[in-house]
């Protein structure tokens, strides 16, 4: 069938290829602007246009006019966005970063950027040996934005990355000669090479390479030299142009050539760009546009051409898939006509997506024919309703894009259990780029390139052209955080306005109404007030901030120790609190340190422990300021044992023990201040290590040394209780086998621990016999267990037989071996249990 609708721009460059020309924008120019002598340097995806006069012009100025050049910069509909008066050295190129930044090259090496409304961002130089540049390059490489110039002694050096600017020869072999006529950058693999065209030869050399490869041209025509030279939005494809007017087009590497075509025009060209089919690797598919001085030549990569005339000059925009076309008057885009809209409005074409439209058209007439043409379609009703989503996104005319929606719509309505979400997202999308392309923004992409920068990228360009409450809507819409949004509209309101008062107000009351998920930092806003000097609003922004790890190390930095420690507090973060602590330390007075950490008591003791390990003079300092008697006396004490000069210590110890209301610790120092005196008087008269040991172990030794007397002079002057002191004689007699002194001992007053003890000590020594002296007389309860546990069995039957206790007389036969004893036990078992 044949669907002549928006097909009146079309026309073909080989069998299946063809290509439209949209009109996107009448230009508003200012009536200064004329493009005739004017070079325009334009950023890709629909960025800003920088304007500046011709150099190699001659142009006739009036008194007021600065021969100095004045860069403009527009949008793509011509409004003016800034201006800048370049009053530096001679200008080499202009051109685009990949964040829309504007970069200058100077004939001294220097690189310049600015941002799109005109502000200087930084400068850089080339390197200190590149002082003549004659021409530059701007291209866009596999870690950023780079630059290459050659120099006017024809050497050239590449800098792949403005963000990080180191420059190298492209190659000390190289020798240029001056037949140059023309050089192009390419950026394959990720390594950087250059094109250099020299009479009919062309030479690549990559960079850091010591071998290049030369390719010499030969065409059915004779010529002499190549006059234009370009390469593919996408690195893939390369064109060049004769000075006979010969346009050659193959890849990048000159190793396959697609095609040859005579323009013939033998005038010189203005440019030569690509026309990249972006949905496609065929180069089939893609076209090279050459400008002429009023008329464009499109020819195709199997021969055919199509010639477009203007009134008035033109530069060529390369995209990665179509061409932008500006002129004094219109802003144009040549593109391949996309697969999905050729389905649909194709002539004579009979595709699903063609019938589905028609039918759509038919059912909005009420004509009976849609249901004719749906039965056509029936089983390819899923692929037709996909084609016309897809090619509602490819058109740029809102009427176009709902007929081509409203007949997705009309057709998914047949379909059982049909996925909706590619066309939800899709209506979307075209909500989102009609806005973007709309006169008051001006930023023309296709969807190709708002799928390829993804829709925080478009966010991102938005705010840097301002349009924040556009793209606070489309954040919202697109469910996107709009944390970025609202920060840098916070840095503009900082940088221009005056109030700092009322700059607070309103960040605070934007960012409080903002309806986000998570609140909104102002760590980020702060640090940009700091930079630009006002401490004063980045202290007081900071104050509003809830994330103590993000507030604390600003505050510091902003000289706000006190209020950074009272964040660090408040957090309860030990870490935040020992930052501010020691921030402070370093920046504050001793004196007025020490005042302002007393008012913390959380942060005070964390500095105290802090002192404690590392400078234990300052704590005493701060002891003895806060008469923390306690204190003193506890470190005192625990620096006397470290040093082991207890001795020294313990008037001052106790002195301040007394002073805390601490009587009991205070006498506990008194007594250890005697027995380190007996510990002295014992080390020197036995010459052993007394230093150290507690009152029990002093004791003890004594005892085992034969020091009775001394050993109860300790017990009496520290009041041992009798208890202890009976334990320790009977460990030590047992230790050394004094057995007759120990039954002297049972012997010579009654225990006052008991007999029992006696017993443990016997069989701890394994001495059985000496330990029967003892059992009878342990107390009645206790007996049999000490009977049993010296194996005295028979004796043990005889006390569990008169205490009825069977439970031991069973444990009594379990364990004794002497039958006649087994005998015994049984029988008095049986008796006990017949009384039972």
């Amino acid at each position: 069938m044949s669907l002549l609708c928006n097909t009146g721009d079309w026309f073909t460059l080989g069998q299946g290829n063809a290509f439209r020309k949209i009109e996107l924008y009448n230009m508003e120019w200012p009536a200064s602007i004329n493009l005739d002598n004017m070079v325009v340097h334009a950023a890709p995806y629909g960025g800003p246009i920088a304007v500046v006069k011709d150099p190699k012009l001659f142009i006739k100025l009036d008194g007021s006019t600065s021969t100095r050049p004045i860069i403009r910069v527009f949008n793509c509909v011509g409004k003016l966005m800034s201006s800048i008066n370049w009053d530096c050295g001679n200008l080499v190129t202009l051109g685009w970063s990949d964040s829309e930044e504007l970069i200058g090259v100077q004939d001294d090496g220097t690189i310049f950027i600015h941002d799109m409304f005109g502000n200087f961002v930084h400068k850089f130089s080339v390197g200190k040996d590149v002082t003549d540049v004659a021409d530059a390059r701007i291209f866009t490489s596999a870690s950023g934005t780079g630059v290459a110039v050659m120099t006017s002694g024809l050497k050239i050096y590449i800098l792949n990355n403005i963000k990080d600017p180191k420059s190298r020869p492209l190659s000390e072999l190289l020798n240029i000669t001056s037949n140059l006529t023309c050089w192009e950058m390419v950026c394959k693999d990720r390594t950087t090479s250059c094109l250099l065209a020299t009479g009919t030869d062309i030479t690549i050399v990559r960079h850091g390479d010591n071998v290049f490869t030369n390719h010499t041209l030969t065409m059915r025509t004779d010529f002499q030299s190549i006059s234009l030279l370009s390469v593919s939005f996408d690195h893939e494809h390369v064109a060049l142009l004769t000075n006979t007017g010969c346009l050659w087009m193959g890849s990048w590497d000159l190793k396959h050539k697609y095609c040859e075509f005579l323009t013939g025009r033998l005038e010189k060209a203005n440019q030569l760009v690509w026309c990249v089919d972006g949905g496609s690797s065929r180069y089939e598919s893609h076209a090279v546009i050459v400008s002429y001085m009023n008329l464009i030549l499109i020819v195709g990569a199997t021969g055919e051409s199509n010639v477009y005339t203007y009134d008035s000059p033109m530069t060529l925009i390369p995209e990665m898939d179509c061409v932008r076309v500006l002129t004094n008057y219109y802003h144009e885009l040549v593109q391949k006509v996309p697969p999905s809209t050729s389905k649909i409005f194709g002539i004579n074409i009979s595709e699903p997506a063609s019938f589905l439209f028609e039918a759509h058209r038919k059912f909005q007439d009420r004509s009976h024919q849609s249901d004719e043409y749906l039965c056509l379609i029936q089983n390819k009703l899923s692929a037709a309703v996909a084609d016309c989503i897809e090619a509602a996104g490819h058109e740029f005319d809102p009427n176009t894009q709902k007929s081509l929606i409203r007949a997705a719509y009309f057709g998914k309505s047949f379909i059982p259990g049909h996925n909706c979400d590619g066309y939800i997202t899709m209506c979307k999308t075209l909500k989102v780029l009609n806005v973007l392309r709309d006169r008051n923004v001006g930023i023309p992409i296709t969807i190709q390139q708002f799928n390829h920068l993804q829709p925080v990228v478009i966010l991102d360009r938005l705010v840097f052209r301002k349009h924040y409450g556009l793209s606070i809507h489309i954040a919202k819409y697109l469910k996107l955080q709009e944390t970025r949004i609202l920060e840098h509209w916070a840095f503009q309101k900082i940088i221009h306005d005056k109030n700092d008062e009322e700059i607070a107000r309103k960040i605070a009351a934007k960012f409080s109404s903002a309806d986000l998920r998570e609140p909104m930092s102002y760590a980020n806003v702060a640090d940009k007030a700091q930079q630009i000097g006002k401490t004063k609003l980045a202290i007081t922004l900071l104050e509003l901030e809830t994330k103590k790890k993000l507030q604390v190390p600003l505050l510091l930095k902003l000289g706000a120790s006190e209020k950074a420690l009272i964040a660090a507090t408040q957090s309860g973060d030990i870490d935040l609190i020992y930052m501010a602590i020691l921030e402070m330390k370093n920046t504050t007075a001793l004196a007025k340190f020490h005042m302002t950490i007393r008012r913390y008591p959380l942060a005070q003791n964390l500095y105290k422990k802090y002192c404690q390990l590392n400078s234990l003079s300052t704590l005493k300092d701060i002891h003895s300021q806060e008469d923390d008697f306690l204190s003193q006396a506890e470190l005192a004490l625990r620096e006397a044992l470290q040093l082991g000069n207890l001795d020294a210590s313990i008037s001052d110890i106790s002195g301040n023990y007394r002073k805390a209301g601490k009587a009991v610790e205070a006498d506990l120092t008194d007594e250890t201040k005697k027995l380190i005196r007996h510990q002295k008087l014992l080390q020197d008269k036995y010459q052993k290590d007394f230093f150290g040991l507690p009152l029990h172990a002093m004791v003890r030794k004594l005892l085992q040394l034969g020091d009775q007397r001394y050993a109860e002079k300790l017990k009496s002057e520290f009041k041992m209780s009798d208890r202890r002191y009976w334990w320790l004689r009977i460990q030590t007699f047992a230790e050394n086998y004094q057995w007759d002194e120990l039954e002297k001992f049972a012997k010579a007053k009654k225990s006052v621990i008991g007999y029992e003890p006696f017993v443990e000590v016997c069989l701890a020594k394994a001495n059985v016999a000496e330990a029967k002296k003892y059992l009878p007389r342990c107390s009645e309860e206790n007996k049999l267990k000490w009977y049993l546990r010296a194996g005295c069995y028979a004796d043990a039957a005889t006390i569990a037989f008169m205490q009825k206790d069977i439970d031991s007389l069973l444990k009594i036969h379990d364990h004794c071996n002497d039958p006649s004893l087994m005998s015994t036990v049984e029988n008095m078992i049986g008796q006990l249990s017949s009384k039972k």
